[in-house]
């Protein structure tokens, strides 16, 4: 269950804050949900990892069908030398999972630190 919440509280504030601060709001965002939810540190990467793949994959998706994938197309050209926009929404994805998988780790295993020290 916390598991669950973790999960979704991740994905939710980050949208949030995405709205009004930088991309790597994300990061602080899944840094601070494990302070607060008690996990095992990789239940919490799984978490982070997930949350922003699914989000930053769906808003990704969600953009470039709103232009029927015109400017993720060229984009896709110049990055990875095809023609397949599919294959850059992934990798925007991928990329964000990454940087919330790892910051929800770093903050799992420094609220274990502080806590083991107290």
């Amino acid at each position: 269950m916390k598991f669950i919440v973790s999960l979704v509280l991740i994905a939710l504030l980050s949208f949030a804050f995405s709205l009004y601060l930088p991309w790597w709001s994300i990061a602080v965002v899944s840094f601070g949900v494990p302070l607060v939810i008690w996990q095992k540190p990789y239940l919490d990467f799984i978490a982070g990892f997930f949350a922003l793949l699914l989000l930053w994959g769906g808003l990704a998706w969600y953009i470039s069908a709103s232009n029927n994938h015109l400017l993720a197309e060229k984009m896709a050209v110049l990055v990875i030398n095809k023609n397949n926009p599919f294959t850059l929404i992934t990798i925007t994805a991928f990329i964000g999972a990454l940087v919330a998988g790892f910051s929800a780790f770093t903050g799992s295993l420094l609220r274990s630190i502080i806590w083991k020290k107290a």
